[in-house]
């Protein structure tokens, strides 16, 4: 073999091995469920600006009326759908308070209160056999913004929620397994006022054996609530500029 033919011969194997470990790499991130990480970009970049835009751009909020408090009751169903397996609950409920004034309006974005947690109960689920109970905790919190359509975000706390399953199939279902998440809904003024989730994504974590999605990292989140006044029944809880 001559010194050209060794050579060829050694960059044909480095180039094998660098494509099998790159194919190992992609494997164990296919199976793992990993992804690379989110490029950083640096100050003055096009996507710093616009996010820096968009900041500056919020609109004013006021959630009126002021200091008043309020609950937020289900209204039909509110459902998690987690794989192939669907949890729906028929009662919800949380309550919260409007800040006082001044506290309730941003000259240039969101207001924020905090709540207690919402409760599930008269929770089935789509698996035959398998019963659901669904326990909340820890400070919550929602975040109102005025726009088109006016918006509001609730805030989870890790582990906020664990749904537990029992009968055929026993399984455990935590949220914001690792740190709190924000699930954001759309809110609308009226007589009561409504927020509404629909597909709204909740991070999840699922264990347990046969028969749960231990697989699934997110669940889709779909609920309305009706939001009254518990200080002055006959006001609305409203979001404006």
């Amino acid at each position: 073999m001559t010194t050209q033919q060794s050579a060829h011969l050694r960059h044909t194997r480095r180039r094998a091995l660098c494509a099998a470990g790159t194919g190992a790499v992609a494997a164990l991130g296919l199976a793992f469920g990993v992804t690379s990480p989110a490029t950083a970009h640096p100050a003055g970049t096009p996507a710093t600006a616009a996010a820096a835009a968009a900041a500056a751009a919020a609109a004013a909020t006021t959630v009126s009326p002021a200091g008043h408090g309020f609950t937020a009751t289900l209204t039909g169903e509110a459902t998690f759908k987690a794989g192939s397996v669907t949890v729906t609950c028929t009662t919800s409920a949380s309550s919260g308070q409007v800040p006082a004034a001044p506290g309730n309006h941003n000259e240039a974005g969101p207001v924020s209160s905090s709540t207690t947690p919402a409760t599930y109960e008269s929770c089935t689920t789509s698996m035959p056999g398998v019963d659901a109970t669904v326990t909340s905790t820890g400070t919550w919190g929602v975040t109102m913004q005025h726009g088109t359509p006016a918006t509001a975000g609730l805030t989870i706390p890790s582990g906020g929620v664990v749904l537990k399953t029992t009968g055929l199939a026993s399984c455990t279902v935590t949220t914001a397994p690792g740190s709190a998440a924000t699930v954001n809904g759309t809110w609308t003024n009226g007589a009561p006022s409504t927020l509404t989730f629909t597909d709204a994504k909740v991070p999840v974590k699922v264990e347990g054996g046969f028969g749960c999605p231990t697989n699934a990292t997110s669940s889709a989140f779909n609920a309305t609530y009706k939001i009254t006044d518990t200080t002055d029944p006959a006001s609305q809880i409203t979001v404006t500029g």
